[in-house]
């Protein structure tokens, strides 16, 4: 009976999305579509209110307001089958279906359920690039279309239907890649690239299999991004974004914002630069001081991390006219309920199959090769994960590592994880002490800002019972 009502469920809401795109010359049609697509959502979360369902409608039905300029840039130039197919594995098998298994699940196993995979087909990588923390694994080191294949099954019998990779260079296995999207079109692919091997024979496939995109990394001017990827890379990204454009993908960038570089890569000409190419959507990385031929010197000031968090915030408002929309892992904590990791809506496999509570934390109990993704979640280590979140009542300092170092050293000593960097040993104790100082500097500028601000209010915190039932945690004074 399950299988009957999801492929009814499907075929609504892909009519739905059929109906919205064959409107295009109907702009009013468009919105009623739009609306009734909002109307469906109730059906798959049962913790949204009226209120937010007509705000929603509300926001669609302005044809000027932020939400449908975003909307708009994005679709523009895409490809309709491939925007299509996009849709319905992000909208309806994702976030619809895939959210309320999760949630299901979440509450029979009493333990973290990601929203989402990361996982590294392989560390091989053509660049080399300065400060960065993936290339000490070795590049011997990959999974196999096996073990890449597992990760997705039994992901996907959880409830996750999206997978990013990384690495290395994913695309080095793109062969592999192209064969594990074709044989789990249910689910969305996005794999993070330094975008030299991105050919038009690689986005005839994309554009073909509908449920692939690139997060094309990109750190500012040329100066700025040759200094740490080496000279010509801007020149490769920039004909990647023009045949990505050209194909009608669907794509964004992965941006590391370092102290040098932080003021270039939030530009008002470098973001309209990169939404000219076809970049209307990516995700910011403040740097992080992993591994033992990390560059603790490039971690941002305190002072330029807090007029990061005016400036994302600023371009994302409707007072911005830029048609980007960024996504910053280390400030939108007050927006996801603080650290993600861990399973709470992410983990890492590395490419030796290691469950890693975070891409940048290189510790594990657990791996793929002798191990299901339910008992991965289930281990010491990301039971630690699930019990501490969130670390930290200031969701501006989220992170077990970079603001909190104190419970990461902790977690480690009280489950016994392993370090997982396979080239160059990094002792939990060496990782932290690189933060120490960062912390320190930190907290009193976070705090400041935490009490003076005011933040959005949580209906499902996706904590332990004990966490979520805690007074300090269970409302926030400053909650709008």
């Amino acid at each position: 009976m399950s299988t009957i009502v999801k492929t009814v469920e499907r075929a609504a809401v892909q009519a739905l999305v059929d109906h919205y795109y064959d409107s295009v010359a109907d702009p009013e049609e468009r919105i009623r579509t739009l609306r009734k697509i909002a109307d469906v959502i109730p059906f798959f979360y049962k913790d949204i209110s009226k209120e937010q369902i007509e705000g929603l409608k509300q926001d669609v039905a302005d044809p000027e307001s932020r939400t449908m300029q975003f909307l708009n840039a994005l679709l523009e130039n895409a490809d309709p089958a491939y925007a299509k197919k996009m849709i319905m594995t992000l909208g309806f098998e994702a976030a619809l279906k895939g959210t309320k298994t999760i949630r299901k699940n979440r509450e029979k196993y009493n333990c973290n359920i990601p929203w989402l995979i990361l996982f590294d087909p392989t560390m091989a990588c053509n660049m080399h690039c300065i400060g960065c923390w993936s290339g000490t694994y070795g590049h011997k080191s990959s999974l196999s279309f096996e073990e890449m294949d597992r990760i997705v099954t039994q992901g996907k019998e959880l409830g996750v239907h999206i997978y990013m990779l990384t690495g290395g260079e994913p695309m080095v296995k793109k062969d592999e890649i192209f064969e594990l999207c074709r044989k789990h079109s249910d689910c969305f692919f996005a794999a993070y690239t330094n975008s030299t091997l991105i050919t038009e024979e690689v986005c005839e496939q994309v554009r073909e299999l509908g449920n692939l995109t690139f997060l094309v990394s990109i750190e500012g001017t040329p100066e700025t991004n040759d200094a740490r990827r080496g000279i010509g890379h801007y020149d490769a990204v920039m004909k990647a974004m023009d045949l990505l454009r050209e194909y009608g993908i669907i794509f964004g960038t992965s941006i590391c914002y370092t102290r040098n570089n932080i003021e270039a890569v939030t530009s008002d000409e470098f973001l309209r630069l990169i939404s000219e190419k076809g970049a209307h959507f990516g995700f910011y990385f403040h740097y992080m001081p992993v591994g033992n031929n990390a560059v603790p010197e490039l971690m941002p000031t305190a002072e330029q991390r807090l007029a990061m968090i005016d400036r994302i915030r600023y371009i994302r408002s409707s007072e911005s006219d830029i048609p980007f929309y960024p996504m910053d892992f280390q400030n939108d904590g007050e927006f996801v309920g603080g650290c993600i990791a861990g399973g709470r809506n992410y983990f890492h496999i590395n490419s030796n199959g290691d469950a890693e509570p975070c891409v940048f934390i290189h510790f594990s109990d657990s791996n793929i090769k002798d191990k299901s993704i339910l008992e991965m979640l289930q281990s010491p280590l990301f039971r630690k994960y699930h019990e501490g979140q969130p670390f930290n009542r200031n969701h501006l300092r989220p992170c077990p590592m970079l603001e909190n170092p104190q419970y990461l050293r902790q977690i480690i000593e009280e489950t016994g994880a392993h370090q997982t960097n396979l080239e160059s040993p990094e002792s939990a104790e060496h990782l932290c002490g690189k933060c120490d100082s960062y912390a320190e500097k930190w907290a009193p500028v976070a705090e400041e800002y935490w009490n003076t601000h005011s933040h959005p209010a949580r209906v499902y915190g996706n904590y332990s019972e004990e966490k979520q039932n805690h007074p300090e945690l269970a409302a926030f004074e400053h909650a709008d």
